[in-house]
């Protein structure tokens, strides 16, 4: 049963409004917004149906929603709320709605991927766009990382805009928030890897087959210093253009699958084919 609400003065549209606008406020109840129904799907597949569905009035015409709301026979069902477009827009993290959300509670790390070994791992620190946040955890979930760790001054890993953007990566690894990047650096056991536009040596030239632990910084300022000392390597990225840099999500795409590539051409291993 849908139930519909038309007041903003509602209590629950409150939340969602406050779940969109406020990682202290995400933080505080543990909860945040999934937007579209793609990325809400992929959250199914894993932890099965949400609690709280909220749709459009509009957007519950979509078949394709409305195909998704049928096929939800998960015990218990989610609640579905139902909000004008108008009162929907104030509670979608886009500017073009795409007519439905869901309300989670935020996966606990015991939860998603315990089976994973650690031997690729990322950190990164300063990084505080959410779509660049987003892009590089969709890139680590592909290339096969199993964690990844975020310094206190990252952008919220659990804002609707990254997880949008990350299209379910957040719910195949494992993501430490508020994580001491020196000490985990220092206590990771294999090769711990930086990109710096000052390193010698080019990210093609060294082995990436063994225990790997990645690190990259905000774009516009690089890693720290402190962060630098316990590095094991640092490596730039050839660029044959006249560009200063590589965005930060580019540069960890590039080097996530040159580890792939390595660890493939190691095992004998030729793909059949590959997923966009």
């Amino acid at each position: 049963m849908m139930q519909s609400i038309t007041s903003r003065a509602h209590p629950f549209f409150k939340q969602l409004v406050r779940l969109g606008k406020s990682a202290r406020y995400r933080r505080k109840d543990n909860l945040t917004l999934l937007d579209g129904i793609h990325l809400i799907q992929a959250y199914c597949a894993v932890f099965g149906s949400p609690t709280n569905l909220i749709v459009s009035q509009s957007g519950r015409e979509y078949k394709e929603i409305k195909d998704f709301l049928c096929s939800i026979e998960k015990i218990p069902r989610p609640n579905i709320f139902v909000l004008s477009d108008a009162l929907f827009h104030q509670v979608s993290p886009v500017k073009a709605p795409t007519g439905i959300v869901a309300s989670i509670s935020i996966p606990e790390l015991k939860l998603v991927s315990e089976n994973k070994d650690k031997t690729f791992c990322v950190l990164l620190e300063t990084i505080q766009d959410p779509g660049n946040m987003g892009s590089i955890l969709r890139s680590a979930a592909a290339a096969g990382v199993s964690d990844v760790y975020l310094s206190h001054d990252c952008t919220d890993a659990w804002a609707p805009k990254t997880l949008r953007a990350a299209m379910g990566a957040h719910f195949i690894l494992r993501i430490h928030e508020q994580s001491n990047l020196v000490k985990i650096a220092q206590q990771f056991n294999g090769t711990v890897i930086a990109t710096s536009l000052q390193a010698n040596r080019s990210l093609y030239q060294i082995q990436l087959t063994g225990s790997v632990a990645f690190i990259f910084g905000n774009e516009g300022m690089g890693l720290s210093d402190d962060l630098l000392q316990v590095t094991d390597e640092q490596i730039m990225i050839p660029m044959l253009g006249k560009t200063e840099s590589l965005n930060a999500a580019a540069a960890a795409a590039i080097c996530f699958f040159e580890r792939v590539r390595q660890h493939l051409d190691t095992q004998n291993i030729q793909p059949e084919c590959y997923h966009q």
